[in-house]
């Protein structure tokens, strides 16, 4: 037996097993038959309860620490449906059923839940929604970093509300401030950090109308160098925008689709170049130029890695694009150089775009990449002294049911046909989207197709060219220092409060004090910090 005795498991054996089912692949299934066994014994289930109620217990001793460093991932469009996949995904990719298997993020210790509706709407959009969890304000859909008082594309609304971000409130302490995305860094997640726009596609000035520039709105590729012309990290894609009109791009001069975009001819990474070439500030395009810096030696980096969004991770070129997770250990490397701590916005922005096209193979490795990202950032960082929160701006109308088995790949078929017209279906299904399909006026026989191949667009009840976003509360997940604030059901907007107000920034501090110039609140003892850290690298 592999747990003799008090059942206590045997790492060793453990460890060996999982050698030899990387090795012998499907020959060595049935290392698994004695977790099926284990599993019948009330004692295994009782003794997992018992173990998970002793680390909650620790929880008792709250951290009250500053919050040096303040992280937050977003995973746009990751309702719970999504990260629950994920999970069972993350775990056959290892080789497991799934169901069992823990993302980085479950290992967080608080877990909250958030309402993501926007001003003027029940079903969100991410301008909306990202004005909220940035700036701490509810918005019109839409909008990014403005209040509800401004209306979607009537530039003359702009000016008197604008809303400023945890992104600016941590500059304007002194901390270094970073943005990564695998979206365009002018897209709504991350503009809602340094923009002020009432509309989020106006990308550059060559998708704004005449009237909008006439009226002296600026896009939001200028406002990210403009409004807070000092950001110390900014990686993702979005090169085209930021390129005078028909500027063949660097990677792609072939293809007129990705050449600039911009109607005032100017060149705005040359001028980010130009301004901080005496300021170790350093431009990259590419995997192999992002690695041939030494962070140490870098203080300002712009990465535009693609024309526009990058690849989804199943097909990024890994020779020439770097991962998420790449992207969050160079920009943390650069960041944690300053002794006042940092910000650091990370997006996982791509899974969203699965969603909405159906592919949800694609969005659920989008998912499984950025909890690696989360990984990396844990392995770089301390819950003594940094809050890290993970949370989605919105939902999709994405799910999974069926009654699939223990075990069941996630893109499987359910173990039932349809009691109505006699056809298997898939577990995963969407409310609506692009994969609604009849085939002699009746619903696609999904046993004909590859529904497991990386494109595939699971079946929808409603035909619609784009899947929608879904209206139910998502997850925030959350570790470090007043980390326990971000608790029960509560709206979006709130989430930056807490962040701020862990860090002493912005307009809460007044729980603050100065001992010799450094903010000061009740310290956990070092000792315990030590074991705290060491607890979450071995969980």
């Amino acid at each position: 037996h592999v747990f003799p005795g008090n059942r206590t498991p045997n790492l060793a054996l453990i460890n060996l097993c999982w050698l030899c089912l990387i090795i012998c692949g499907q020959r060595c299934k049935h290392v698994f038959l004695w977790f099926v066994e284990q599993e019948k014994d009330p004692g295994f289930w009782k003794e997992w309860a018992q173990r998970t109620l002793k680390n909650a217990l620790t929880l008792q001793d709250l951290n009250k620490n500053v919050a040096k460093n303040i992280i937050l991932f977003l995973g746009d469009g990751m309702g719970v449906p999504t990260v629950t996949a994920a999970r069972i995904l993350k775990g056959q990719l290892n080789g497991q059923n799934g169901e069992e298997t823990q993302l980085e993020m479950d290992k967080f210790p608080y877990v909250a839940l958030s309402k993501t509706y926007n001003t003027n709407a029940q079903v969100p959009d991410s301008a909306g929604t990202a004005t909220a969890y940035l700036c701490g304000v509810k918005a019109n859909e839409g909008t990014v970093g403005v209040s509800a008082a401004a209306v979607k594309s009537q530039c003359n609304t702009t000016r008197g509300n604008e809303v400023t971000s945890i992104l600016k409130w941590a500059k304007d302490a002194g901390k270094s401030v970073g943005i990564v995305t695998t979206t365009r860094v002018n897209h709504a997640t991350p503009s809602a950090a340094y923009a002020h726009c009432v509309d989020r596609d106006w990308y550059s000035d060559g998708e704004m109308p005449d009237e909008a520039l006439q009226n002296g709105c600026k896009d939001i590729a200028r406002q990210l160098f403009e409004n807070i012309p000092d950001i110390d990290v900014i990686m993702g894609g979005g090169r085209r925008s930021m390129y005078p009109r028909n500027t063949p791009d660097v990677e792609y001069p072939g293809e007129k689709k990705h050449n600039g975009t911009r109607k005032d001819g100017r060149n705005l990474v040359g001028e980010w170049t130009d301004r901080m070439k005496d300021k170790r500030g350093y431009y990259v395009w590419n995997k192999k130029d992002l690695f041939s810096l030494n962070p140490n030696n870098v203080d300002y980096l712009l990465g535009l890695f693609e024309p526009a969004d990058l690849p989804y991770e199943l097909e990024r070129n890994k020779e020439t694009d770097p991962s998420l997770t790449e992207m969050v250990d160079v920009a943390i490397k650069i960041l944690q150089k300053n002794e006042r701590g940092f910000y650091l916005l990370v997006e996982g922005g791509r899974i969203d775009h699965g969603h909405h096209d159906g592919k949800a193979k694609q969005a659920l490795h989008e998912a499984v990449e950025m909890d690696r990202a989360i990984t990396r950032a844990g392995l770089l960082t301390s819950i003594y002294d940094t809050l890290t929160v993970v949370t989605a701006d919105h939902s999709h109308v994405f799910s999974f049911g069926g009654y699939t088995h223990r075990g069941n790949s996630i893109f499987g078929l359910a173990p039932i046909i349809s009691d109505i017209d006699q056809k298997p279906f898939t577990s995963i299904l969407y409310g609506n989207g692009p994969g609604f399909k009849l085939v002699n006026g009746a619903r696609e026989n999904v046993s004909t197709v590859d529904f497991k191949q990386n494109n595939y667009q699971a079946q929808a009840a409603v035909p619609l060219s784009m899947e929608t976003h879904g209206g139910e509360d998502v997850a925030i997940f959350s570790k470090g220092p007043m980390a326990h604030l971000l608790h029960g059901v509560q709206e979006q907007h709130y989430i930056p409060h807490v962040m701020a107000y862990a860090a002493c920034i912005g307009q809460n501090k007044d729980h603050c004090r100065t001992n010799s110039g450094s903010p000061f609140l009740s310290h956990i003892s070092p000792t315990l910090a030590l074991l705290l850290s060491v607890k979450w690298l071995l969980c």
